[in-house]
């Protein structure tokens, strides 16, 4: 009976072990938390700030006008065609169509987490979400119109926007204006934040990821890709040439080259450089680089280690990558995962 019980312990002390302590292993994981918080933020719980406050009325509206495609020269393209939610913000498409069928020279950027980046866009020709709604009023791809009073008398020919306008913006005696139009998009796209499993990590859960997404993260810090992906978003708030080590065309197979903010600044330190994107839902967002050049995750983190660090990742180390990169997807926020009702068109004749 005493051998018997001598085995049971021997196999349970086993299978104890197996299923794994390992005080070596333990510290290493709460070394890599530790040096993952000083690097990267989790997600706020919130959008608003005091200086642009979280206003339902403003952020209600602006659901609607990022759905709504009447106010577009055809009637038939919303910021939704190009940022959709089937497709976590984007539209899948290397280069976005717009308005007449007209295609934008780059990638459509995601717009869940926007609100994060320091500038928008992937030259950073727009300030901030107010400055690029205003602007994609009279874009030729956007909206087709040549200016903003022609998209505004859309607005006010829909019956129920004067007063949807009105809630919103209470202070003004023409609350039906452009740049309200830009602060109410931007109010609703600022809602738009994807808590993720990285965020759990972040705030003390080390198990929130996986071993192996454990492991990528260590390669994505020891590598040296959080030294422009880092912070909130895991990017989107620094400027950066792409193509450090060798130009970017030669690994992305492309010849359309794009001067990137050079042609925004006319200076020549600026070439072929690009806003950093944050990597946040990057595995929903395919495809990718500004301009869409390469189709899959694990192939960009590739032509990343080639162009910008000079090194040719092994396989395993890109699997193990991606798959810290899959911790940062979150689920769609709840307004964005379905379009709202917009108000209707006036009646004619009577009817």
């Amino acid at each position: 009976m005493k051998r018997w019980t001598v085995v049971v312990v021997v196999l349970v002390s086993t299978l104890l072990v197996g299923a794994r302590f390992d005080p070596l292993e333990a510290e290493d994981d709460v070394t890599l938390l530790r040096e993952a918080q000083s690097l990267f933020k989790p997600l706020p719980s919130a959008s608003g700030t005091p200086d642009i406050p979280d206003l339902p009325a403003r952020v209600a509206l602006g659901r609607m006008l990022f759905f709504d495609p009447r106010w577009t020269l055809d009637g038939n393209v919303s910021c939704a065609t190009c940022h959709q939610p089937a497709l976590y913000g984007t539209d899948a498409l290397a280069k976005s169509i717009g308005v007449q069928q007209r295609r934008h020279r780059r990638n459509s950027p995601t717009v869940l987490n926007a609100g994060l980046n320091f500038i928008q866009h992937w030259s950073g020709d727009r300030k901030d979400l107010e400055h690029q709604v205003e602007q994609a009023l009279v874009g030729a791809v956007s909206s087709g119109h040549t200016d903003a009073a022609a998209a505004l008398a859309r607005f006010e020919v829909i019956q129920g926007y004067a007063a949807l306008f009105q809630q919103a913006f209470p202070d003004e005696p023409k609350a039906v204006a452009s740049a309200n139009v830009g602060k109410a998009i931007a109010a609703y796209e600022r809602t738009l934040l994807t808590p993720a499993p990285f965020d759990a990590y972040l705030r003390g859960d080390i198990r929130a990821i996986s071993q192996v997404a454990q492991n990528g993260l260590r390669h994505f810090i020891g590598r040296g890709c959080a030294s422009c992906h880092n912070g909130m978003g895991v990017g989107g708030h620094t400027f950066q040439k792409f193509g450090v080590r060798e130009e970017y065309w030669k690994a992305t197979g492309v010849s359309d080259l794009d001067k990137g903010r050079f042609e925004v600044t006319k200076d020549p330190a600026d070439l072929y450089v690009f806003k950093v994107p944050s990597l946040r839902n990057v595995e929903m967002t395919a495809p990718y680089f500004h301009d869409g050049s390469i189709a899959t995750l694990d192939e960009a983190v590739k032509v990343m280690g080639r162009v910008q660090l000079g090194v040719t990742l092994p396989d395993t180390e890109v699997a193990e990558i991606v798959a810290f990169l899959g911790t940062l997807t979150g689920p769609l926020p709840a307004a964005f995962a379905t379009a709202p009702v917009l108000p209707p068109l006036p009646k004619r004749n009577g009817r």
